[in-house]
């Protein structure tokens, strides 16, 4: 019989909240987990950088590329999809030389045919319209109780990666969909996400029952 993995508690830390285990005591980490994760986002510009940013960690931790994400912003324009769009050869190169960055041509190159994208659904239909359509414009409220039961890709993530964006395969377009999109496993909203801690601190805990991995 396959041995049960060992569940992951809830990690108690110096402020008196207990926090899912993923992030850890990471001060980057900690203030992406009580700010960011599981808030959703609405805007077309934010949610681009974020799938750009997913293709990246592909392969990597997403603390690597947390890390990194300022270098990344500066090195793409603040994620302007029109700048991205018109990137050159030249372009490319000089990121490819960025050591601020993850220096994978595939990724480079797909960052530059994604904005593309984006600019042609942005002007059909709206970029966040388009991607909040596949859950009926509502957050999917996670009901997993323990880590190991999360899965990095589901239907909702097989049918966002074969949109017409191709800096994402079926897996990061799961951590996309759960960090940003779909799966509000932190049961936030955007303006919980600006009173995280006096919300933390009347329940005392951010459990690993409510919000999953990253």
């Amino acid at each position: 019989m396959a041995k049960k993995p060992e569940k992951r508690p809830a990690i108690l830390h110096d402020d008196g909240l207990a926090r899912c285990p993923w992030p850890g005591v990471d001060p980057l980490y900690v203030a992406y987990h009580d700010n960011e994760w599981g808030v959703p986002e609405y805007d077309s510009r934010a949610l681009f950088e974020k799938l750009i940013l997913d293709g990246f960690q592909a392969g990597l931790s997403w603390i690597t590329i947390l890390r990194k994400r300022d270098n990344f912003r500066k090195a793409f324009d603040r994620f302007e999809p029109a700048k991205i769009a018109r990137y050159k050869p030249a372009k490319i190169e000089k990121l490819m030389a960025d050591e601020g960055i993850v220096r994978n041509r595939q990724k480079v190159e797909g960052a530059v045919l994604s904005a593309r994208a984006w600019l042609k659904i942005e002007e059909k239909e709206g970029f966040s319209n388009f991607l909040w359509k596949f859950v009926d414009g509502v957050p999917v409220q996670g009901k997993l109780r323990d880590l190991n039961d999360i899965q990095a890709e589901t239907e909702t993530s097989r049918k966002m990666s074969k949109a017409p964006m191709v800096s994402t395969g079926p897996p990061p377009a799961g951590v996309f969909s759960m960090s940003v999109v779909s799966t509000n496993f932190a049961n936030r909203s955007r303006s919980s996400a600006q009173s995280s801690r006096a919300k933390a601190t009347s329940s005392r805990t951010m459990s690993s029952a409510n919000c999953m991995s990253s």
